[in-house]
């Protein structure tokens, strides 16, 4: 009985991690027909290239071996990268005058911040990186990439990662 049990719990748990990614891909192809229903066309946009993203790194997954894609951390860190490479190319536009390219990356930001769980405030990160750190085992500064790891595994789309290694060094260090 105990083995069927153990199949059963397997069996639900895998049930469950698929249907939660299935709840943010479907989270984007909603959000996607919202814009199409709303004629949307900068949501619309930046909805379809979140998909083209998300499939390009579901093909590099399957031929890594992962025949469902890639989990929800690996999507909330893809969001997150495209949200900073908006803010770059919205900062040289700036610099170089075109404010409405500029504004266009900016009204993207916005509609890939929609999928993104809330961030975190400094001060609830600073108490992570402690809790982290002391859970971890980290004594110096060559341990701050199992303290960035798990960081990143527990919290992806939460945390600023960027801003988060300057605060693990600076607990660390």
């Amino acid at each position: 009985m105990s083995l069927e049990t153990n199949l059963i719990k397997s069996f639900i748990e895998k049930i469950k991690g698929k249907l939660e990614k299935m709840n943010k891909r479907a989270e984007i192809t909603a959000a996607m027909k919202e814009a199409m229903k709303n004629k949307d066309q900068i949501a619309l946009a930046t909805t379809r290239l979140i998909n083209a993203a998300l499939k390009d790194r579901d093909i590099i997954a399957r031929g890594n071996g992962h025949a469902d894609g890639i989990e929800d951390a690996e999507i909330l860190s893809m969001l997150q990268s495209m949200i900073k490479q908006r803010r770059e190319s919205a900062k040289v536009y700036c610099d170089a005058g075109r404010e409405e390219l500029a504004e266009r990356e900016e009204s993207e930001i916005e509609v890939i911040e929609r999928f993104l769980p809330a961030q975190l405030s400094e001060e609830e990160v600073k108490a992570l990186i402690a809790t982290l750190i002391t859970e971890t085992g980290a004594s110096s500064i060559k341990d701050m990439g199992k303290v960035m790891n798990e960081l990143k595994s527990r919290y992806a789309g939460q945390v600023d990662m960027g801003k988060a290694g300057g605060l693990v060094k600076a607990q660390l260090g």
